[in-house]
């Protein structure tokens, strides 16, 4: 039996020229992928929502001004309706949020309100990334995807996901794999 790979903390990218218009262009950060499946949130697709017109929605306040006008981003087709907030881990001072999942090796992701209770009162992680959906893939859904060449994947930098502009997010993902994205190939097997 083939040993299962776990894509968690990784980033997938997708492949240039991904014929699926809801995925192509993206960079997926990995948060699970397990042998039920595989959950991420896109980091480079950003919607028109403000952090403030969303706190404004969920009748908070948002007294950090340097979140106040990041983009929400679109983060997958999967529950759109629903807020997921990908952010560094917090210290071990037990200041977790309820509803968070810790990524082995990478960062959290939490779905609760409390996060964003926390942010409203000026406290909170200092760097986050706020999605409406998120990307799921049933048991083999995403190794079937793989193994028909949709998609690439490398380890996750944090940098990618908070510190670098959008627009530059794909091309510096591609960069962690460390050769020119222009030599690829749609096509398995093919060089």
């Amino acid at each position: 039996m083939a040993s299962r790979i776990d894509l968690t903390n990784q980033f997938l990218i997708a492949m240039p020229g991904m014929a699926d218009d809801t995925f192509a262009g993206s960079v997926v950060y990995l948060c699970e992928h397990n042998e039920k499946g595989a959950l991420g949130l896109v980091i480079n697709k950003p919607i028109d929502i403000t952090l403030k017109n969303l706190f404004e929605k969920v009748e908070l306040s948002l007294d950090r001004a340097e979140l106040a006008e990041l983009p929400v981003y679109f983060g997958g087709p999967v529950q759109t309706e629903r807020g997921f907030v990908l952010h560094e881990k917090l210290g071990d001072d037990g200041s977790a949020y309820s509803s968070t999942m810790s990524v082995p090796g990478g960062l959290e992701m939490t779905t609760s309100k409390d996060v964003l209770e926390a942010l409203s009162s000026g406290a909170g992680p200092k760097k986050i990334l706020v999605t409406l959906g998120y990307s799921g893939w049933q048991a083999g859904q995403l190794e079937d995807e793989l193994g028909r060449n949709g998609w690439l994947t490398v380890d996750a930098d944090p940098a990618i996901i908070f510190d670098t502009p959008i627009e530059q997010r794909y091309d510096r993902a591609l960069s962690l794999l460390g050769f020119d994205p222009r030599m690829l190939s749609q096509e398995a097997g093919h060089a």
